[in-house]
């Protein structure tokens, strides 16, 4: 079992206000995997004052790019040399399954090399030429950092996310609070440990595993100047409205209920191969999925029938097992929420293809849910238009191409999506009808040079590359 004490504040382990510690279950079995300390509003105040600090009168700000660099590369190399482990925490405490936990490490290299890539390009300082050959005056432009950041991160993909974050704002020379989900305590303690080695300057860094109550007490703070959030969007609205309160900086990433459009020209055998990483990647808890299925009117059945397959195919059970594709949910409300989602879709009049409300056989301990697949969806129902954020998977006719744009665009998000087809600039054409933050083509991975982020509910700025990284920059101009 791992016990986490105390709370990582300022770059150092440090009693916490309340002894207490939160018990941390298995969504597999309940059973007790460890024990973490949780941070009260008194540990935040502390952790913002040792980053106001260090802000203001510490090195970090005023360290040469180079040298910030390096920092952050030594912290990268770390998590590389941990990786196995990291993979096997957060399977432990999320239910993820071991697959996804370890392919996902590889990517989080390639997430903080385009950051470092793009910190190495950046100019940090340059002298403009004027458009006026005749101007006297010269501008120099920097490129500064923000301040006192707050990074909020939600429990599905803890590494992930916090490095998405901390990397960026810490290149950027800013100080960062992490505030992590309680059920993350014991992965997000280990980014802690990782985080003391790299050679940060002490009060850069806290990590505090807290409630959303200690959440919103951190991201009012009037000493945090920028806030970066990923979550729901019903709490991203509730950081905004804060956020524009008291004219903080702000990005955030929200919700998603992204289509999976298959062209009429699809190889389906290439679609059933790719379906079940784009769709039902990190047991469905995951922004990105695309949980919604447009297949063309000509072709409707045999698309219901091949998803039907490969939702069928996939192994439910223990995230450990390596022949498991699906594991549990997170908690047991989840699982709830999942499965009520389900009883919605049969009231809503939907075809129950696969799966339904029951629960896997054999697994009625844990937090399992039944992978299901409905067909005959209207896009008007919640099934469609909401996030279920779980194996749920809906297929939707369009009758030809503009009808297949307008569905895929009809919907309160705009993260992600996906086209299939046979002729790649006709996919290509395609996506870029969609109105979406990230579209990919016959099953692509995502990026991590180019910049992440949503439309309309799905958020507000971008990460990844060297967009992510200016997120967290000031720009100043200097005449001379």
């Amino acid at each position: 079992m791992i016990t986490y004490d105390q709370l990582f504040i300022g770059g150092r382990w440090t009693e916490p206000s309340s002894p207490d510690l939160l018990d941390i279950l298995s969504p597999h079995d309940e059973s007790l995997i460890g024990r973490a300390a949780q941070a009260r509003p008194a540990d935040v105040d502390r952790a913002v004052a040792v980053a106001r600090a260090a802000f203001d009168e510490g090195t970090w700000p005023n360290t040469p790019p180079a040298e910030r660099i390096a920092v952050l590369r030594r912290l990268n190399a770390l998590r590389e040399a941990h990786a196995e482990q990291i993979a096997a925490v957060i399977t432990a405490e999320n239910g993820s399954a071991g697959w996804f936990t370890r392919a996902g490490q590889p990517g989080l290299s390639r997430q903080a090399g385009a950051y470092l890539k793009a910190a190495e390009d950046l100019a940090w300082e340059e002298t403009l030429t004027p458009t006026d050959p005749a101007a006297t005056v010269r501008s120099v432009v920097r490129r500064e950092a923000i301040g006192v950041v707050a990074a909020v991160i939600p429990w599905n993909s803890p590494f992930s996310a916090a490095l998405a974050k901390i990397i960026p704002a810490l290149l950027a020379g800013n100080t960062v609070i992490l505030k992590v989900c309680p059920e993350n305590s014991l992965s997000m303690g280990l980014l802690a440990d990782l985080l003391a080695e790299c050679g940060l300057p002490a009060g850069t860094i806290s990590v505090l595993p807290a409630d959303r109550e200690t959440s919103e007490h951190l991201v009012s703070h009037p000493d945090v100047d920028k806030i970066a959030f990923t979550g729901s969007t019903g709490a991203g609205r509730r950081i905004a409205s804060i956020a524009g309160q008291q004219l903080k900086r702000v990005s955030l990433e929200l919700g998603g209920k992204s289509a999976a459009v298959v062209l009429p020209d699809a190889d389906l055998a290439k679609f059933t191969a790719g379906l079940a990483f784009s769709c039902l990647l990190n047991n469905g808890e995951a922004c990105i999925a695309q949980t919604r299925i447009l297949a063309p009117r000509s072709r409707y059945e045999e698309v219901v029938d091949a998803v039907k397959q490969v939702v069928e195919s996939l192994k439910v059970g223990d995230p450990q097992d390596p022949e498991t594709f699906i594991g549990p949910m997170i908690r047991r409300d989840q699982q709830k929420r999942v499965r009520d989602y389900i009883e919605t879709g049969i009231k809503e009049g939907a075809r129950l293809v696969t799966g339904g409300p029951q629960l896997p056989a054999g697994l009625e301990q844990g937090y399992y849910v039944t992978p299901t697949v409905f067909a005959d969806v209207d896009n008007a129902m919640r099934i469609a238009q909401e996030e279920i954020f779980g194996p749920v998977l809906v297929v939707i006719a369009y009758e030809d191409e503009d009808d297949a744009v307008r569905i895929a665009n009809d919907s309160e998000y705009g993260l992600s999506g996906g086209v299939w087809s046979a002729d790649e600039q006709h996919a290509l054409a395609v996506a870029r009808r969609i109105r979406t933050g990230t579209v990919t083509v016959n099953g692509a991975p995502v990026g991590f040079d180019g910049p992440f982020g949503g439309f309309k509910a799905s958020g507000l700025g971008r990460e990844y590359g060297f967009v992510g990284l200016n997120t967290y920059l000031e720009y100043k101009t200097v005449t001379l």
